[in-house]
């Protein structure tokens, strides 16, 4: 019961201080267009560095345009809305360095809200715009034989991977705690993970990918679920009821960060000054 109040708590720090920004982004409206619509030309031109990979070749890996379309898509889509949920979680770095951490000790509100919603981004929207539109793109090209278990799974795909994401991004801030300032690293496996995923498994070696499979599961993101829905074989040759893992891997990842951010929090120390 405890927890369930706090966790309303903390849903309710996040929405009133990622309301605060909103509010404030929209105050001027012409600089937040420029902002999104830099953020999505931006992202776009990732895509269309893999358009150009295949105006030489024809498939990749075995995977042709639309199936690494559909790849890019879900990892985008999930990642966005990850990023613009708790993306302000790489300044906590910052935070630690200057001691500006103290203040939101002292609110009567959970640390985890207050810093995921710190500067909360509404330009993030064009990242994820541009995902959505990749994968819109990629399903009308795709001849897949749907089902009701395939459709099924694409929004639970799309949420699991955001929790998936979300899990990385409060765990490499909790990393922070102990290095006082790793953006960058965390930036290796949030941002650098996302790109990994844009590509199919088979141009990657084995050790690579187990490595996110079963270390770090970004592969349930997008990996898997897209094998499934393709037609195609598992990476690794797992068993297939692994298409079914996504939403139970998002909980375990979220469990787990949330254990190293209560030990992170809890081995702060401030500045002293």
């Amino acid at each position: 019961m405890a927890e369930r109040g706090r966790l309303a708590e903390g849903v309710r720090a996040y929405r009133l201080i990622a309301g605060m920004w909103i509010r404030s982004t929209m105050a001027y409206r012409a600089s937040f267009a420029m902002t999104t619509f830099g953020s999505f030309a931006a992202t776009f031109f990732d895509f269309v560095a893999i358009m150009l990979m295949f105006s030489r070749v024809d498939a990749l890996g075995g995977w042709s345009l639309p199936e690494v379309a559909f790849l890019y898509g879900l990892s985008a889509v999930s990642f966005g809305l990850a990023d613009l949920v708790v993306g302000s979680m790489d300044r906590l770095g910052r935070r630690l360095r200057d001691g500006t951490l103290d203040a939101l000790l002292v609110r009567p509100a959970p640390v985890l809200a207050q810093v995921a919603a710190d500067r909360f981004a509404l330009r993030r929207l064009g990242r994820l715009t541009q995902g959505s539109l990749v994968l819109g793109w990629a399903l009308s090209r795709l001849d897949v034989a749907w089902t009701a278990g395939k459709l099924l799974l694409m929004p639970l795909t799309l949420v699991s991977g955001c929790a998936i994401f979300c899990a990385v991004f409060v765990a490499g801030a909790a990393f922070q705690f102990v290095a006082q300032d790793a953006a960058e690293v965390q930036n290796a496996f949030t941002y650098g993970g996302t790109t990994l995923l844009q590509y199919p498994p088979t141009v990657f070696g084995k050790e690579l990918v187990r490595g996110v499979t079963f270390v770090l599961p970004l592969a349930f993101v997008n990996w898997l679920p897209a094998s499934y829905v393709l037609g195609r074989p598992y990476p690794l040759e797992l068993p297939g009821w692994v298409v079914g893992a996504p939403p139970l891997v998002a909980v375990v990842c979220c469990a787990s960060a949330g254990l190293a951010w209560r030990a992170g929090l809890r081995s702060y120390r401030s500045t002293g000054s």
